[in-house]
């Protein structure tokens, strides 16, 4: 039994990478760069968002988004308050997005208003790691209340993401946070990977995140 598991999981994988590269195929043809944001439930994902549509705005770039949960449509609300086009995936079940459940969001966008398209994953550490959307860099946010310990949990989330975000670095001293650990643990599964320290409530550290998310 269990090799079978083993052939149907790996045929599930093949499918959404399919997918994933029709979706990457179709962003670029309109020339969008698209982004996929992971992390926990109430790490920052949507406040990142609402902190760089600002800026990218500045710099003549149009902003759209996927906003990816269970349930509800309390992000894509507040997405929609910016001013962006948007469309709420919710996957019913599923702990993640797949690159189907994309490729349904994105024939409801109008590709030829958008540069920049953030794909909001649903917040888990686990799920959305081996679900390839189509998009070219992922950025993973993990906030600095969930514990200093929290990289070195969920490696893999790490090892597949090309941007790493530590937010909510404000609070750390009343959690008894230490950011260079957390920091030194993502290096450890990703030596590639550019971390930065972020404060969604002031800003801080948003301008060099946009820098790297552009490079």
């Amino acid at each position: 039994m269990h090799h079978i598991d083993v052939h149907v999981e790996k045929d599930i994988y093949d499918v959404n990478n399919r997918i994933a590269d029709a979706n990457a195929n179709l962003l670029k043809g309109h020339g969008i760069r698209a982004f996929d944001l992971l992390g926990a439930i109430g790490s920052g994902k949507t406040a990142t968002i609402e902190r760089l549509v600002p800026l990218f705005r500045e710099r003549g770039l149009r902003v759209g988004a996927i906003a990816g949960d269970v349930y509800g449509d309390d992000d894509f609300k507040r997405i929609v308050a910016l001013g962006v086009p948007a469309y709420n995936a919710n996957t019913g079940k599923e702990c993640h997005l797949d690159a189907h459940l994309v490729e349904h969001a994105i024939e409801h966008l109008p590709l030829d208003e958008i540069d920049i398209l953030f794909i909001e994953n649903v917040g888990n550490m686990v799920c959305p790691t081996d679900f390839r959307l189509g998009a070219e860099k992922r950025i993973v946010v993990v906030s600095s209340t969930e514990g200093d310990d929290v990289v070195n949990k969920h490696p893999m989330m790490f090892r597949s993401s090309t941007i790493g975000v530590i937010n909510k670095i404000d609070l750390a001293p009343f959690v008894g946070a230490n950011l260079d650990r957390m920091e030194q643990d993502m290096h450890r599964y990703n030596p590639e990977m550019q971390v930065f320290r972020t404060n969604m409530k002031t800003g801080e550290g948003i301008d060099r995140l946009l820098d790297a998310i552009l490079a």
